[in-house]
This record gives structure tokens, sequence and C-alpha cells, in this order.
């Protein structure tokens, strides 16, 4: 039975009726009621998978429901595609970042709606706006610069400021900190803040409780497509909560709830390592960084965002340039390093960013798990089926994949099964060694305890992983050892007893600043000094394109 506050709803700036919908036989929403209060902050969560994200299409016009309303401002609306749905007053910011790369940071911002002038668009008016829009946000970069030289948490400003710009009466936020660090949540909140004295409506989605609790007025609990729950967040025990999301007494759920590590430590196999990265440097992102992974160990790279972590697992792959060091794996160098002679090697990568490194969307769930393995599975040119169907049934198994079958779009899965899809397409190769860029990032606390359960048993198997993560108690609990990363450096090693959130946070904070002059720029996630802003780029990055050359 849903459980709804009592409280007189009064008027509703946003109002979702009876909606249903269905794809291929699943029913994605069943028979859901969603009602969003003006100068309201609402939070909407369940598991990956219970509907969250098609509501939200839904609302927005990505999707039109089977049956069901959707009403603004009490009067019924039929969207017919995001377009319409913002030119009405729904903006929304998705946890992927949903610009262009290729364009500018101001072209970016105000994209469709540029200021012109005898109608042209006023280049210089624009950068000088944008400038001053994104200082508001502790954004502080030549905003002529393309999109894709910023970091993922700037970027996620950057949209967060566009959505804000847009005249709206809702703000429809889904997982907007995932890529970010504490000062820019911190510039969120305030954001959330001064959009509900303005009277703006936020439908906000997260998985990290502690930002619900912290700006949410209401809360919205779905569960399998249906609505289990709907009432005031602070009247609700957190136990209670993530209870509703999975669908379990309040006694089988563990009050963090949100990882399922061992405790215990990994048994490390001696000898020389699978891994050995030494002195690996990259212009300005990575300086001299060592590290080794053996067989059966999680070693762990932490550090704030923008120390070089993600830079230092490309690097080792070899999906991005060095300027020095070298990479041994099982004793041997690889001279010419790539993804392709990594993979080669054993040596296979889950990136960060599962939408634009990750997935092919257009793609069904068979063809990405088999993408890394085909040419395993073919011979004289010729893809064998049964071998393609025989990878992808275990896999979906043993990872426990939701998806109505292997023909199943992946765009269409949820985040989480989205992430195990990944995970399969390298487990399928028998790696040496894994590393996991975020693998838990913007998925639920069922799926989250799932993947880091597989993590444990991949370890117990022998194979070694190298764990990045920005969640510290995810870090803690499953790693053996942590090496710590600051401003591209290496500042500390945990292991054992050492391995604590005391000794983490001690290690960064007692670690010394980088050299004077080699400031970075804020919102850049750390990645350009300012020192270097106006240098030609590395060669092993496209170089800026300027507005008068597009």
């Amino acid at each position: 039975m849903v459980q709804q506050d009592l409280d007189t709803p009064g008027d509703f700036v946003l109002e979702v009726a009876g909606a249903n919908k269905t794809f291929a036989g699943v029913h994605a929403l069943r028979g859901v009621d969603f009602a969003l209060r003006p100068a309201e902050v609402h939070a909407l969560i369940g598991e990956n998978g219970a509907g969250k994200s098609t509501l939200i299409k839904v609302m927005t016009g990505v999707y039109r429901p089977d049956s069901g309303t959707v009403r603004l401002a009490g009067r019924a609306r039929d969207f017919r595609n995001p377009l319409e749905a913002q030119a009405a007053g729904i903006s929304t910011i998705y946890q992927e970042v949903n610009l262009v790369p290729l364009m500018s940071i101001a072209r970016n911002l105000y994209l469709g709606r540029e200021p012109r002038r005898f109608g042209l668009v006023d280049v210089a008016r624009m950068n000088r706006e944008a400038t001053e829009v994104l200082g508001r946000y502790g954004v502080h970069v030549d905003v002529t610069r393309p999109l894709r030289s910023l970091g993922l948490g700037a970027q996620q400003m950057v949209a967060l400021a566009r959505a804000v710009q847009i005249d709206a009466r809702v703000v429809i936020m889904d997982e907007p900190t995932s890529s970010l660090e504490p000062r820019e949540v911190d510039t969120l909140f305030s954001v959330i803040r001064d959009l509900k004295e303005q009277g703006i409506a936020v439908v906000y989605v997260s998985h990290r409780l502690d930002e619900l609790y912290a700006v949410c007025d209401r809360v919205t609990v779905m569960r399998d497509g249906a609505v289990v729950h709907t009432g005031a967040l602070a009247e609700l025990q957190r136990l209670r909560l993530v209870s509703l999301m999975l669908g379990r007494e309040m006694s089988t759920v563990r009050e963090k709830g949100t990882t399922a590590f061992d405790t215990e430590r990994h048994e490390r196999r001696e000898g020389q390592p699978t891994l050995r990265a030494t002195n690996l440097s990259v212009r300005h992102r990575v300086h001299d960084v060592s590290l080794d992974v053996h067989p059966g160990e999680v070693v762990g790279l932490g550090g704030l965002l923008g120390a070089g972590r993600s830079e230092t697992a490309k690097a080792i792959v070899g999906a991005l340039a060095t300027d020095g060091g070298t990479v041994e794996i099982e004793g041997r160098a690889m001279h010419r390093r790539s993804p392709a002679a990594a993979i080669r090697a054993g040596v296979v990568m889950l990136a960060e960013d599962r939408k634009t490194e990750g997935i092919i969307p257009n793609l069904s769930v068979r063809e990405n798990i088999s993408l890394a393995a085909l040419p395993r599975l073919s011979r004289a040119g010729l893809v064998s089926q049964a071998k393609q169907d025989e990878i992808t049934t275990f896999f979906m198994k043993r990872l426990r994949i939701k998806a109505s079958s292997p023909d199943q779009k992946v765009s269409d899965l949820s985040g989480g099964n989205q992430q195990k899809v990944l995970l399969a397409r390298w487990l399928c190769l028998n790696p040496k060694v894994l590393l996991l860029d975020e693998p838990t990032r913007g998925i639920d606390v069922g799926a989250k305890a799932e993947v880091q359960a597989l993590i444990d048993e991949l370890a117990g198997d022998g194979l070694g992983v190298l764990l990045i993560s920005s969640d510290l108690e995810e870090l803690i609990e499953g790693s053996d050892r942590v090496v710590i990363l600051k401003d591209g450096r290496v500042v500390g090693h945990l292991a054992d007893e050492e391995v604590t959130e005391e000794g983490l946070l001690d290690a960064l904070a007692t670690a010394p600043e980088e050299a004077e002059g080699e400031a970075t720029v804020p919102g850049s996630s750390g990645e350009t000094p300012v020192a270097a802003a106006t240098e030609p780029a590395a060669p092993s990055e496209p170089a800026p394109v300027k507005e008068n050359q597009r």
C-alpha cells in the first residue's frame, strides 16, 4: 500500500497522475502519481530500475506515457519533446552531462539562446556574460575553451548554470553531485536555496542520503516502477528509507546500507606484481607516479577530485599519452602503450564516464558484452553466434543483469545494469588486472552492493584490482592498500591497519602544496595549471577551437 503524506496539498506546480509506461513488455511505470509544490525540494529516490529516470523523461517530454496525465501549473500538458517542456518552464540537469564537448564553454551555456546583434551572434557579449555567470558558480575559466577541456565536475557546474539561467518553474536534478567535489557541492546547495527563495521547485534525484536530508523537504520512493511512499523527509528515519527502497524489512538492512565489501583484507599473492607503474608523468596532470598491484589484492587510488586519479589510470592503459615513466605487466615492459596493447597484455579499464567512454547506446546488451571479445569469438572473419550467446548468458546470470532479453538496447537499462554490462565486457577477456574508475558512481544501494561484492570475489580469484573512488567509505572498506594522490603526485601510502578515514584525511591534510606558480584553475578539476594556461596544448590533446574558427 502506498503511503502518502496527509498535509493539505495546495496548488501543485507539476503533477503526474496515473502514469503507465511499458518497454518491450517490461513495466517501467505502474500507475505513478507524483506532485511537486512551488518552492520545495522534492527527493525522488529508488534503486536503479525503479522507474525514476522513466518518470523524469515523462515529465520532460522524452517519453509520452501509455496512459496518465502530466499537469504543469494545473494545466494538462502533452509535451512532444524536451524542447517543448523546457519552453514551458521545466529544466533538467542530467547525471551524464548532456552538452556539446567540442563547442566552447560559453556556446554551451547559451546554446539556442545566444545574444545577438544585427542578426548575428554577439560573441563578445556572450563570452563576457558567460564569464560573469560561471564566476557565481565558482568556475573561473577561459570560456572560449572547448567544454571537454574541463573536468566532469566543472562540466556539471556549466550544465547547472545553463539550467538555472533558463526561466524555469521546475528544475530537475538527476544525480547532480556525482562528479562534484565538496566545494562545488556547497555551491550547488547554495543555488538550490536561492531557487527556493525565488519560488522555483526542484526535483532532486540522488543516492547519497546525507545530501537528501540536507536539502530536501519531501521524498517520493519508487520500487519496481511504482511509488511506495511519499511524505516529509525529516519524519523518515534513514534505515526506514533504505528499507523502502530495497523492499526489505528494517531488521535486514544495515544502518549504512551502502557497502558490501568483505571487512577482511584480501590475500595478496607474493612474488612480482602483476602491474607495476614507475614514475609516470603526463604534462601538467601526473608527476612521477609509481604504484604496483599484486595478484589477489585491491589497491585503492585516493585523493580529491582533480588529484590525477583518472589520468593515472588512463596513462597506465595507454589512453593518455605520457611524457615519461614505464609500465610492466608481470615483469615485462609495455614499450608502446595503447588501450589495444593493454588489453592484449591483460590490463583493462572501466572508465568513469560510462555514457561517453563505455556503453554503445544503440547496440544490444549482447553486442555490448561481447564487443571486446569478438576477435576471440571469430574464425576466418566470422563471429560464432553460439559462443556470443554463451558468453552473454553466462555473464547476465553471474552479474544478475536485469534486462528483458539479451537483445534489449543497453541504453534502455538502468545505470546500475549498464555498469554491470561494462564489467561483463571486460571480464569475458579473463584479464589479469582490472582498473575501476568510480565503479559505483550514480548507481543505487542494491546495485552498488552487488558490484562491491563482485570486486571482492574477483580479488579472491587472484585478479589484481586498482580501485578509484571518491567515496571514502568504499575506498577504505574495499582496499588492501591505498595510494594517495594530490595535485598529480603521490603524497602517501596506507596499508593494513593504516587504511582508515583518519589516515586518509591526515595524509591529504599534511601533504605539501604544489609548487608556487602551479596553482590550478578553479572549476577545471585541477587539470590545467594557471602558469601554463596560455601555453600550447600538449601533443596528446587537440588544440582549443577559437570562436572565429567555427
